[in-house]
C-alpha cells in the first residue's frame, strides 16, 4: 500500500471519527470538567484531568463510528449526512468496526489507571454510547438518552476522585440532560424533514410547533439545577457570572432559532460549545479566587 493511499483511509478514518468536527467532543468534555473540578474541590490532579480529556475524544470518536453503523442505511437519504465515509460506502462495516474496537479498547486502558467503581461506571458509557442510536427507532425524545451518555463523564469524575457518586453528580448529569434536549433539538431542527421523510424520531418531530419553546425550557431548567448547585456548594459571585454569561448565550441561541432557518438553527447548536465554556469558567475562576488550583 503506498503512501498516497494510506493517507487517504487515515482521512476517511478522521471523518468516520468526526475529528474535523470537533463540536461533539466539547460537549462530552465541558460537562465532564465541570464534575471533576468540583468533586476534585479545584485541585484535580493533573494526570485524572488528562485521563478524562482523552478518554472523551477516545469515546466520541467510538460513538461517532458506532452511530454511523447503525445508521448508515438512513444517512444515505438525509442531505446532512450523505457523504458520511459509511453512507457512500467509502469505509467498509468491517473497517468501521474495527476502528471501533480500537479506540475502545483504548479508552477502557485509560480508565484501568482508576478506580474500581469508574472503571464498572465506564461499562455502562460503553453500552450507552452503544444503544443511543437505536432510541432514534422508537423513543419520542431520543436526546434525552443522548444527554445521559454525553454526561456519563459526570459520575465517573465524582467515582475517580471521591470514591463515590455523591447527589450533586447526579444533579450535574440532570442539568446535562437537559442541555442535551436543548442543543440536540436545535440539531434536529436542521434535519426535521429528512427526518420525517425516513422514520427517525427526534425531539424536534416529538415537539413540532413547540420546538423552540421546549429548547428555551430545557435552557432554563440546566440553569435552575446549575443554580442549584452553585448555592449548595456555596459558590458566589464568579460562578454566577458564568451562569450569567450562558444564559445570555440561550438569549441569543433563541434569536437564531425562532425563524426556523436550518442554517441559523445549526449555528445555535455550534456555538454550545461556548455555552459550555463559560460555566466551566465560573468554576474555575471560583475555585481560583479560593486559591484552589489543580496539582500539576
Amino acid at each position: 500500500m503506498n503512501v498516497a493511499v494510506i493517507r487517504n483511509r487515515l482521512s476517511l478514518y478522521e471523518r468516520l471519527m468526526r475529528l474535523d468536527k470537533p463540536i461533539g467532543t466539547l460537549l462530552l468534555l465541558w460537562p465532564t470538567l465541570w464534575a471533576v473540578w468540583i468533586a476534585g474541590e479545584g485541585r484535580p490532579p493533573w494526570w485524572v484531568v488528562w485521563i478524562f480529556a482523552l478518554g472523551t475524544l477516545l469515546m466520541r470518536s467510538a460513538g461517532c463510528v458506532l452511530n454511523d453503523m447503525a445508521d448508515a442505511g438512513f444517512d444515505a437519504h438525509v442531505e446532512r449526512t450523505r457523504a458520511r465515509p459509511l453512507a457512500t460506502g467509502a469505509v467498509s462495516r468491517g473497517e468501521a468496526l474495527a476502528v471501533a474496537a480500537v479506540l475502545i479498547l483504548a479508552a477502557f486502558a485509560l480508565v484501568l489507571f482508576l478506580n474500581r467503581l469508574t472503571v464498572l461506571l465506564s461499562v455502562v458509557a460503553l453500552f450507552l454510547a452503544a444503544t443511543y442510536p437505536f432510541t432514534k427507532r422508537f423513543f419520542a425524545i431520543p436526546q434525552a438518552y443522548l444527554g445521559i451518555a454525553f454526561g456519563f463523564g459526570i459520575p465517573m469524575g465524582f467515582a475517580a476522585l471521591t470514591g463515590t457518586v455523591p447527589a450533586l453528580g447526579w444533579l450535574l448529569l440532570a442539568a446535562n440532560i437537559f442541555w442535551a434536549i436543548a442543543y440536540d433539538t436545535e440539531y434536529a431542527m436542521v434535519d426535521r424533514d429528512d427526518d420525517v421523510r425516513i422514520g427517525i424520531r427526534t425531539s424536534a418531530i416529538t415537539f413540532g410547533r413547540l420546538d423552540v419553546a421546549a429548547v428555551m425550557i430545557s435552557y432554563g431548567a440546566m440553569l435552575a439545577i446549575l443554580a442549584y448547585v452553585g448555592i449548595d456548594l456555596g459558590f458566589g459571585g464568579p460562578y454566577f457570572a458564568g451562569l450569567a454569561a450562558a444564559a445570555a448565550m440561550m438569549y441569543y441561541h433563541y434569536l437564531l432559532i425562532r425563524g426556523r432557518d436550518r442554517m441559523c438553527c445549526f449555528r445555535a447548536f455550534n456555538h454550545n460549545n461556548w455555552v459550555g465554556g463559560a460555566i466551566f469558567a465560573g468554576i474555575l475562576a471560583e475555585y481560583g479566587l479560593r486559591g484552589a488550583w489543580p496539582v500539576w
